[in-house]
């Protein structure tokens, strides 16, 4: 069995992706793209959060994004959900979306530079104006 270091295997992952910079995210979430912010709770906490992001922490994602997975989100309806993973720095994210893509989810990419990319690009409230957000919002006030 040949052995990849941890360089190669992140080059193979992000082979595969159409990775999303800050500034093209604004366009993807108008589409319907669903950013998903996979940083542990202690990192968002020393970090801070991402207002409109849907928050699932990396050891549950492919169960949670697997629209055939009986754990999965309400989002999680079919293969073609385009979602883009963003962790701190867009490491984890890389192998993460490319994860995502050989369960089939075709269109799972991540954001170059992860929220410290989001942060300094000042966008860290661009989630709440996607339509899953809004959705959430209006439903919520409506208990």
């Amino acid at each position: 069995m040949s052995r990849l270091t941890i360089d190669q295997m992140l080059d193979n992952a992000r082979a595969r992706l159409n990775r999303i910079y800050a500034f093209e995210l604004p366009e993807a979430l108008a589409r319907g793209a669903i950013l998903v912010d996979i940083r542990p709770q202690a990192q968002r906490g020393r970090e801070g959060t991402l207002p409109g992001a849907l928050v699932i922490e990396r050891n549950v994602l492919e169960w949670r994004l697997d629209p055939t997975s009986s754990a999965r989100l309400a989002t999680a309806t079919d293969h073609d959900v385009e979602w883009i993973v963003l962790c701190s720095e867009g490491y984890t994210s890389s192998l993460a979306a490319a994860s995502l893509q050989e369960l089939g989810l075709h269109r799972a990419t991540d954001l170059v530079g992860g929220y410290q990319a989001l942060k300094a690009a000042g966008l860290l409230t661009i989630g709440i104006r996607a339509s899953h957000f809004t959705r959430e919002v209006a439903s919520l006030a409506s208990l």
